[in-house]
């Protein structure tokens, strides 16, 4: 059949062979005209075309083999690929040749995949992405990941961002996607690298300290100078008469909590009034409690208040005439709460302030600082022994330091040092991979050692209590759970033996981030929740912080295990991944206290409770947007107050720390006649990390 000029003019004639056939592709101006398959015969003359046939669809049209001679004649270009074989290609060039047609054609390298579908697609080394043994350009490749991304539930945009952008990145297919299948290439899973920063911080040494002989002799026997942060908060009036409240933000590991210490001992020292330590968690109250005594157990006496519904597995009862309150923010607000006296104050520290941004927790230590600055207060002025308490609120992680400064109403000390490097890496498993991987990531962690000689160590942070056993019994190195469900003992053993480095990795709850100083090299996040929330970017950075130690590691790692798709509750909207990006890109969020009416009436209630009619100043003073009017009627409503008077059940409510509907839970239980244990344990069990 005769085929007209026009409707046969292509730039490009492709050749691909496949078996005995080659398949022939015309393009015209980057479009596709057609395909259609040719077979080659032998004759006197050499090969020459045999069978030529256009495809339609499913359907093949023979045509005169002429027709695709008369196609090559007016062709600009005709190319076949390299992925034919070669005496194919020898063949196909031979035939060509007998027509003079030899000129314009040349072997080049093309997608195998699109010259299998029948299009032209030529690769160079700068778009070619290799995959198995052959090469596909970059259009296959991506067609090919979305099928991997299929196979793996809903994959965020993110990921499919992250992973496209490291296929063009390394060019190698296989490497990519074995990322999905929990692959752990350093190269491709690093996210980024948080770079040591040094500031120029002049060192205060520490004989020039205006500090009692005693604390003085003991700081200058431990070393010579103060680190950075630490001559900071010294330079701006820690140490002054009358000493300055201070905000300290540095990042873990950089000394800060001996500012606190510090202050603290140097007045108790000098009998201006008792140090209390106050922490968010009952295992760091514990943990802080036990280095107070051992470091300055010859010069202080030490006691521990960890809230009066809790018993401490340790046996030493609170000493509310100690030097010394190592405590937790509930374990305090207690003893406000019923009236403990607790001494004279003179320095009150508050670690993790930046739990005050915390939807269930924040407003109460907003309550606390507000309540016990009210007692310190009252107290000097009935005593008039000694000023003012001094405050030191310390934390790792504050994106508003400067206005959280202000609203504390302390000076603000800043020091974004990170004494070493951290590399951070992503990688994709679902859950039940998710133990294999971080096997894997601990033994390889476990098997090097620091230039300082340390082995490194691992914390693994999980969502529950359940994960952290299920974890850490199928690690193959020696690991241990740790969590706030473990007695006393226990928990001491299992940071021992990490001290020790009798243990490669610990398994805990990311509600315990901001807990035990474990020298870690290595933070693997095994999920990125808290319960059935998903982490903060604050959280995110307490608890990725905490791998690498100055004197123990040239740097941290921090891996975070993502299954694409995956969540822990219906009520979440984002998926695992989607969290992961948003953290690893995530800034700080200001640190804010937020009142719903429930937070409102309980902390207005506390108020109520320890202040009288000091409460309405006692609102005023908390950071927080407080409706205290709307508080107050609700409280009357409610009956827990009469007047500037605590009802005998708003004190039951204030007491044990209970929400109205809390409160009315109980109420309508026991009206039913349903056992007060159950509702009891129901209760306590929503608080069981605090």
């Amino acid at each position: 059949m005769a085929v007209s000029r026009q409707a046969t003019q292509v730039d490009t004639l492709f050749l691909h062979g496949t078996g005995d056939e080659f398949l022939v592709v015309a393009q015209r101006d980057g479009d596709r005209l057609f395909r259609a398959k040719l077979e080659l015969k032998e004759t006197s003359a050499g090969p020459r075309p045999g069978r030529f046939r256009r495809k339609q669809g499913s359907h093949e049209e023979p045509r005169d083999p002429e027709e695709f001679v008369d196609l090559a004649r007016r062709a600009t270009r005709i190319r076949i690929s390299e992925q034919t074989s070669p005496e194919a290609r020898r063949r196909a060039q031979e035939a060509l040749a007998g027509y003079q047609l030899d000129d314009k054609t040349r072997a080049v390298r093309t997608c195998r995949l699109c010259a299998s579908a029948g299009r032209y697609s030529p690769i160079t080394s700068e778009n070619a992405i290799r995959k198995g043994e052959d090469d596909i350009c970059p259009d296959c490749a991506i067609e090919r990941l979305e099928r991997e991304l299929s196979y793996h539930g809903e994959v965020s945009g993110a990921a499919r961002e992250r992973l496209e952008e490291l296929l063009f990145e390394v060019r190698d297919f296989d490497r990519v996607a074995n990322l999905l299948k929990g692959d752990l290439d350093p190269e491709l899973t690093k996210f980024d690298e948080i770079s040591a920063t040094l500031d120029e911080v002049d060192p205060v040494p520490t004989d020039s300290l205006d500090l009692h002989p005693d604390l003085a002799d003991l700081l200058e026997e431990r070393f010579d100078t103060l680190l950075p942060v630490q001559s900071l908060a010294v330079e701006n009036g820690l140490l002054d008469d009358p000493p300055a409240d201070q905000l300290v933000v540095s990042a873990t590991a950089t000394g800060k909590t001996l500012v606190g210490e510090m202050a603290g001992i140097d007045r108790v020292l000098k009998g201006e009034g008792k140090l209390l330590f106050l922490v968010p968690l009952v295992a760091l109250a514990n943990q802080k409690h036990e280095e107070f005594r051992e470091e300055y157990g010859d010069l202080v006496d030490v006691t521990i208040r960890v809230g009066a519904s809790r018993i401490r597995d340790g046996g030493a009862a609170f000493d509310p005439s100690a030097d010394v309150v190592v405590g937790t923010y509930e374990g305090v607000d207690h003893a406000l709460r019923t009236g403990r006296d607790l001494g004279d104050v003179g320095t009150v520290v508050i670690d993790e302030v930046h739990t005050l941004k915390e939807p269930e927790r924040g407003h109460r230590l907003d309550g606390l600082i507000a309540r016990l600055k009210h007692y310190c207060e009252t107290r000097a002025r009935e005593r008039e022994a000694y000023g003012s308490a001094q405050w030191i609120y310390l934390s790792a992680t504050v994106g508003n330091p400067g206005d959280l400064g202000d609203a504390l109403g302390a000076r603000t000390i800043e020091f974004e040092e990170r004494p070493v490097p951290i590399e951070r890496h992503v990688t994709f498993a679902d859950g039940r991979e998710k133990p294999r991987i971080v096997n894997r990531l601990v033994e390889r962690e476990f098997d090097r050692k620091s230039s300082q000689g340390y082995r490194g160590q691992t914390i693994v942070f999980t969502n529950s209590r359940r994960r952290c056993h299920e974890v850490s019994r199928k690690l193959e190195y020696d690991s241990a759970p740790y969590h706030a469900g473990l007695d006393y003992g226990r928990r001491k053993k299992v940071e021992r033996m990490f001290a020790d480095q009798d243990l490669a990795a610990v398994v805990t709850t990311a509600a315990l981030a901001a807990g035990v100083d474990f020298p870690a090299s290595q933070v693997v996040f095994d999920s990125l929740a808290m319960g059935i929330e998903w982490l903060s970017v604050q959280e995110f950075h307490q608890m990725l912080g905490r791998a690498g130690r100055p004197d123990y590691h040239d740097r941290g790692v921090v891996y975070v295990l993502v299954e694409p798709g995956g969540s822990y509750h219906g009520s979440q909207e984002m998926t695992e991944e989607e969290v992961a990006f948003k953290l690893l890109k995530g800034e700080m969020e200001p640190v804010l206290a937020r009142y719903d009416g429930s937070a409102a009436v309980e902390e207005t209630l506390a108020n109520v409770l320890v202040g009288g009619k000091s409460a309405k100043a006692i609102n005023d003073r908390m950071i927080g947007d407080v409706p205290t009017t709307d508080a107050v009627a609700k409280l009357l409503d409610y009956e827990f107050i009469d007047g500037f008077d605590v009802t005998p059940l708003g004190r039951a409510v204030a007491t044990h720390f209970l929400s109205p509907d809390e409160a009315f839970l109980i109420l309508d239980g026991i009206r039913k006649g349903e056992h007060p244990y159950d509702l009891v344990a129901d209760v306590e069990l929503q608080d069981e990390e605090f």
